[in-house]
């Protein structure tokens, strides 16, 4: 896969040296959960952009590890996905296998014109939760817009988050998918999206 439009910071975009040592455990959860075909470019790039591949990480709200998962997200996650096993989010085994089993879990509850914008939603739902997808998504709708499209129609659409937190899950997507991926698709980690 070549470098896609939006992508041209791609070459500017320096893979953190802790993310080596994660590199084979990440390939083998995303694809014993998504296949041999699993977006492990987008993963790595979602991994990069939530701890910067720093293990040790705490954000100011709360999230921690790798995957920056909230504690209340680390303890539900196992009781819809028992294969995720106890939470455990400053072990990296256990981060990047919740980390790519929750995506997969998002994955299949929204819908997308094609395989980038479903992804976008995905995303967008890890990053500020499913429910503000769906009304994102119900309030698109009700403007006219098509709600199975992010880029260019949804994520312009705000159904009543903060200016910070919508700004934040705005952006998300787009670093991700515009351009982090592709540094990692670049450098041979593998597909994405």
């Amino acid at each position: 896969m070549g470098l896609a439009a939006g992508s041209t910071h791609a070459a500017e975009i320096t893979i953190p040296r802790a993310a080596l040592q994660y590199r084979n455990q990440l390939v083998r959860e995303a694809r014993a959960v998504w296949g041999m075909d699993a977006p492990v470019a987008v993963f790595a790039a979602q991994i990069h952009t939530e701890s910067w591949w720093r293990n040790d990480t705490v954000s100011h709200v709360g999230a921690q590890g790798l995957a920056q998962f909230m504690p209340a997200t680390a303890k539900w996650l196992p009781t819809v996905a028992p294969e995720t096993g106890r939470p455990a989010p400053f072990n990296p085994a256990w981060s990047l296998r919740a980390c790519v089993t929750y995506d997969r879990w998002l994955w299949e509850r929204v819908p997308g014109h094609d395989d980038r914008e479903r992804m976008a939603f995905t995303l967008s739902a890890y990053n500020g939760g499913l429910g503000w997808v769906g009304r994102d998504r119900k309030k698109a709708r009700g403007l006219g817009l098509d709600d199975r499209v992010w880029f260019g129609a949804v994520e312009n659409v705000n159904a009543g988050r903060g200016k910070a937190a919508f700004r934040e899950n705005r952006n998300y997507p787009r670093l991700i998918l515009n351009e982090r991926q592709y540094a990692y698709i670049k450098a041979g980690w593998g597909p994405g999206v």
